[in-house]
């Protein structure tokens, strides 16, 4: 498995972003769709995409006047490394009392206990 680097909150708000479309997208797409969200100054957002490119995150292409930023990382990737990383900090690494902490603080709905029994019965078959 390659090293996935660690990506900040806000990062992952740009992420997000670039995983939403297959293609490159310029860093002027990119401030108005955060703009419609964050209350973010173009300068920040070019500073997000300066570190996840630091980070090799993201890469960029030269088009003309224009760099258009794309994820060298997944999104999957990058939530199984986050995923990962929180049951290590929070959790000593064990996925049975992060599990049990959850459903047990969670207001569940019927439909997704179920769910989640189907989950474990599949696992337990070892499917």
């Amino acid at each position: 498995m390659r090293k996935v680097p660690k990506i900040a909150e806000s990062e992952w708000k740009v992420m997000k972003i670039l995983w939403s479309r297959r293609e490159p997208q310029a860093a002027y797409d990119i401030i108005q769709q955060l703009s419609a969200r964050e209350d973010w100054h173009a300068r920040t957002v070019k500073t997000l995409l300066g570190r996840l490119v630091k980070k090799g995150a993201v890469a960029y292409k030269k088009y003309k006047n224009l760099y258009l930023y794309y994820p060298r990382v997944s999104e999957a990737e990058c939530v199984k490394a986050e995923s990962a990383s929180f049951l290590a900090r929070y959790f000593d690494g064990s996925l049975q009392p992060m599990l049990a902490y959850f459903v047990q603080e969670q207001k569940l709905a019927p439909e997704e206990i179920r769910e989640l029994k189907k989950i474990l019965e599949r696992k337990e078959r070892g499917s």
